[in-house]
């Protein structure tokens, strides 16, 4: 995928990770496209691992991958934030 491909896809799986987990993160835009990018290749990583395949394009089965990586970068990045 191309650059801007990539940019459109983590804002969207940034996004959506944003909706399903509760709270307030407190990120904008850029760290939304940054998070749902990171969270592409961490989906990628752990798709390879259990077998679920990789993020390849612009599809349903990339998408989910995503969405799970970022959930898991967003619980990580709530966990180093969390005040007491």
């Amino acid at each position: 995928m191309g650059i801007l491909t990539w940019i459109i896809f983590g804002l969207i799986a940034g996004a959506i990770a944003k909706m399903i987990m509760p709270g307030n993160q407190g990120m904008g835009w850029l760290m939304t496209i940054i998070l749902g990018i990171v969270g592409a290749y961490v989906g990628a990583f752990v798709g390879q691992l259990l077998g679920l395949g990789d993020v390849t394009g612009f599809n349903i089965g990339s998408m989910f991958l995503a969405v799970a990586g970022a959930l898991i970068i967003l619980w990580i990045y709530g966990m180093a934030t969390r005040r007491n």
